[in-house]
């Protein structure tokens, strides 16, 4: 089931209705309920996987919890974690090491003959195991509570908005809103037309700008062995804000879905293409897995405490792992270790200017957009590897961007004039409001306190904007949002 399907449309309203309704003590066992259906929707045999994930970390909390010697909690949270992760390996990387090993021995003249195990990926799996590792690394260090009752654990786990492609959110924070969901002030009008809106906006990044953007970039690149560097610079472009929007459009309905019924999400995106630097963009963007990979990874490894080298290794293992996690293949690892490439790289040149050169910049408006401009660039290079199907693919791309002759030949590849006049505004739109937003106002408090009729219209206008201007139809394959597969 779809944030942009009719299934959806149907469903959350009945959820919502009988949520605001039914008595205190039933909610968290209806959006339990709620919440299993919705991930049922995909394939109701994967029940089974998120419940195992729930009922392992639930219980390493109340064994943590029980025993108190330092080795004995070191066995228990390291039995849920292998658990968890030997999940993920089935699941998701299983094919994937097989193939790999595969390569490694025939380089070697061995020949291996493997069976590719037939499974589907599951819908979230990397979502929800990493919220529930976290909780059991967050008891393991006092830093919560238990929950001893199974259903509010359960209903963290699962909660419907979130599931399947984050946030993905604390114990101390979306736990803590299940354990007092009975104190919820569920009517509060001003907080449930935040949530409306926050909705809506999603919707219009997604099907304005994100599954619009989708048909061209998938025509270039699906001829990017013919196609020139003009076409192939826009291709790259347009999928930088083809998976921002796209990401960026479920986290904002997932957390206007969360808001209409009381509940608060992790903002997962703070305005990312204004990030002056990768380690700026990278405080910006999908903030809540950078922030578990910092927490419970990074840090652990020694983050910057001991010493330049070992910060640098830190980072590079970070950023494999974060590439690993993004998907079974090897250019999404390059994705990754490219990222880390360039933060190594700009933390180098900050610590020589600092030590030798000492140029001390202007901080103006031309030298800040300088500085978003290189930022934006080099995102876009790492982007290559993420939207190619393979290494062999990304780095043809690169070559073929610096070394073949623009043929400016958009219209033969599905470049509709019209699409490009309602592309361009759409992204000047998204623009805007980020450059808002970044100035500390926000647009979704300044629209909620306006009049009956102001509100009335531009609700209608975002509307009207996405019934007229959205992609999806006749002949329109509605697709996943780009993170259902991560």
């Amino acid at each position: 089931m779809l944030f942009n399907s009719l299934e959806f449309m149907i469903f959350f309203p009945i959820v919502v209705l009988i949520f605001l309704i039914i008595p205190k003590k039933l909610r968290s066992i209806w959006l339990l309920i709620a919440s299993y259906y919705f991930y049922m929707s995909w394939n109701p045999r994967y029940t089974i996987l998120i419940l195992f994930s729930t009922a392992v970390t639930y219980l390493s909390g109340i064994l943590l919890n029980e025993y108190k010697t330092a080795g004995t909690r070191k066995l228990i949270v390291a039995g849920s974690l292998l658990l968890n992760l030997a999940l993920l390996f089935i699941f998701k990387y299983a094919n994937f090491a097989l193939d790999t090993l595969r390569t490694l021995l025939n380089l070697f003249g061995i020949s291996f003959t493997d069976r590719r195990l037939d499974l589907l990926l599951p819908v979230g799996i990397s979502f929800y195991t990493f919220q529930a590792m976290g909780y059991t690394i967050d008891v393991y260090r006092h830093k919560v509570k238990p929950e001893y009752n199974f259903l509010n654990y359960a209903l963290f786990v699962s909660f419907f908005p979130q599931l399947v492609a984050g946030p993905i959110e604390r114990t101390g924070s979306l736990l803590k809103q299940i354990q007092n969901i009975k104190e919820l002030k569920l009517y509060n009008l001003n907080r449930i037309r935040e949530g409306i809106l926050l909705m809506l906006w999603g919707l219009f990044q997604k099907l304005i700008i994100a599954d619009r953007a989708s048909l061209i970039v998938n025509n270039i690149y699906d001829s990017y062995k013919t196609v020139g560097t003009f076409e192939l610079i826009i291709a790259s472009l347009l999928f930088a804000f083809q998976i921002y929007c796209d990401f960026a459009g479920y986290t904002n309905i997932a957390r206007g879905a969360a808001k209409v019924m009381g509940f608060s999400l992790i903002e997962n995106f703070r305005q990312p293409y204004l990030a002056v630097s990768i380690t700026d963009y990278w405080r910006r963007w999908h903030i809540s897995m950078t922030s578990w990979f910092r927490d419970y990874l990074y840090i652990p490894l020694g983050g910057n405490r001991k010493g330049i080298l070992r910060k640098y290794i830190n980072i590079l293992i970070v950023f494999f792992i974060s590439g690993l996690w993004h998907g079974a293949s090897w250019h999404f690892v390059a994705w990754g270790l490219v990222n880390g490439i360039f933060q190594i790289i700009e933390d180098i040149i900050s610590r020589l200017n600092n030590k030798f050169f000492k140029i001390k910049y202007r901080d103006n408006l031309i030298m800040h957009c300088f500085k978003t401009g290189i930022t934006f660039t080099m995102i876009n290079i790492t982007f290559v590897f993420f939207s190619s199907k393979n290494i062999h693919m990304a780095l043809n791309i690169l070559y073929r961007i610096f070394t073949v002759a623009p043929s400016f030949d958009l219209l033969s590849l599905g470049f509709d004039k019209a699409d490009g006049i309602i592309m361009a505004l759409s992204i000047i739109i998204l623009i805007i409001i980020d450059i808002i937003h970044e100035k500390g106002i926000s647009v979704t408090d300044f629209i909620v306190k306006r009049t009956i009729l102001v509100r009335g219209i531009i609700y209608a206008g975002i509307i009207w904007s996405i019934i007229l201007f959205g992609i999806y139809g006749t002949g329109y394959d509605t697709g996943q949002f780009i993170y259902f597969q991560f």
